[in-house]
């Protein structure tokens, strides 16, 4: 492994998964980093996530696999029903055959094992100071000493070698160098979790679940070792909605499912309380690096949930930063424009296909009739065929991928 060629540490805004993520990468190749989160505490909120085998080869090179595995529920399959009528529409095995095809299982988790899993690593490795309360607002660069400079709220200055921007899906530091708009959906989406005594039994199914509706759709599948299950609902709202997160309203829910089988219905009679996410993207961009700054995760590509990949991608990044600096032997001009190529085209498509894939999910009239022929008699060999651009890759493919 190469010294780096500086003391100063990178600084990482950012402490969620995608920081953590980076934090871990970076340490692993001889950096010291700084991890500066705006909330008093570092953690994470939100219900579960899927991971496809693209996450697991991650964790692996992060070396947080074990932590990762242990407490994730592995799912014997990836099933959609149509949630008019009940009809099959489509299943996806994800056993023996899946895991032997891909090198790793498929799997559902809840978003703070995930963040418990970085977090315990990066703070095993003793290389990673965190500051919390701490609001990155503005970055300048010192193009003669190659040094990045990053403000806080309090006007205090941190300096270190690089910065990766994980700031999430509003990112300072993609507004700083990009200050693209976000593009609104109009999609709703609702979260809650369930403990297991509250839950139907006829849906206690060990899968990825996903009832398709007009324009609506409903997501079940287990967490904690089946203590729990997460339950999902999204739709198109009525109303212009503005991006962000509030609590959520039972009737607001019931309000959009009127027209959906009982059996699907289930789910909305169910949470107590829900959150309410009303969600965007934005238009995938080119460029992601401005001199030793970089953003990483949703600062970089902030996607819709219908691909299911939104933490695998941030994932990835991290890994691929972190080959990118490995193979540059830390050079960082380098290292960033070489993770730049290889992220880019393979997270866009991420963003576009996650457009089309809830179109999908939502289609009515003749489209959802199609949309319900489309894999009949498809053999699992060619779901798997199908799946390979996304589930196929791994560290060793990760600078591959431009």
């Amino acid at each position: 492994m190469s010294t780096p060629s500086s003391d100063l540490p990178v600084l990482v805004s950012g402490g969620g998964i995608g920081g953590l993520a980076a934090a871990l990468a970076l340490v692993r190749q001889g950096f010291k980093v700084q991890v500066f989160e705006q909330s008093p505490e570092i953690g994470e909120i939100g219900a579960g996530i899927q991971l496809g085998p693209n996450a697991f080869h991650a964790f692996d090179a992060l070396g947080v696999g074990d932590k990762a595995r242990g407490r994730a529920v592995y799912t014997d399959c990836m099933v959609m029903h149509d949630a008019t009528d009940e009809t099959l529409v489509g299943r996806l095995e994800t056993g023996e055959a899946f895991r032997k095809r891909f090198g790793n299982p498929y799997a559902v988790i809840h978003r703070v094992d995930i963040h418990l899993s970085l977090l315990e690593g990066a703070q095993e490795t003793g290389q990673v100071e965190f500051f919390t309360s701490t609001r990155i607002e503005k970055i300048e660069q010192d193009e003669v000493n190659k040094t990045v400079t990053a403000i806080d709220q309090n006007g205090k200055r941190w300096t270190g070698q690089a910065l990766i921007g994980a700031d999430g899906g509003k990112s300072v530091v993609r507004a700083q160098y990009v200050n693209d708009p976000p593009r609104v959906t109009g999609h709703v989406v609702y979260r809650a979790v369930i403990d297991k005594a509250d839950f139907p039994d006829d849906l206690k199914w060990n899968a990825a679940s996903l009832w398709a509706g007009p324009k609506c759709h409903l997501v079940h599948y287990p967490l904690r070792g089946g203590e729990q299950y997460n339950v999902v609902v999204t739709f198109h709202s009525r109303q212009q909605e503005q991006w962000g997160v509030t609590d959520g309203s039972k009737e607001e829910v019931e309000s959009y499912f009127q027209g959906i089988c009982p059996k699907a219905r289930q789910l909305i009679e169910l949470p107590k309380n829900w959150r309410r996410w009303a969600t965007a993207d934005r238009e995938p961009i080119a460029t992601w690096v401005h001199g030793r700054a970089t953003i990483l995760g949703d600062a970089a590509h902030p996607t819709t949930q219908y691909m299911a990949q939104g933490a695998c991608m941030a994932l990835e990044d991290a890994v691929t930063l972190g080959e990118a600096l490995r193979v540059s032997g830390n050079d960082w001009d380098k290292a960033l424009q070489l993770y730049q190529t290889n992220r880019v085209t393979r997270t866009a498509r991420i963003v576009l296909s996650g457009r089309e894939m809830g179109r999908l999910y939502h289609a009515v009239g003749v489209e959802r009739l199609i949309r319900n022929s489309l894999w009949k008699g498809r053999s699992q060999e060619r779901f798997y065929d199908a799946m390979e651009w996304l589930y196929g890759w791994n560290v060793t493919n990760c600078l591959n991928q431009g």
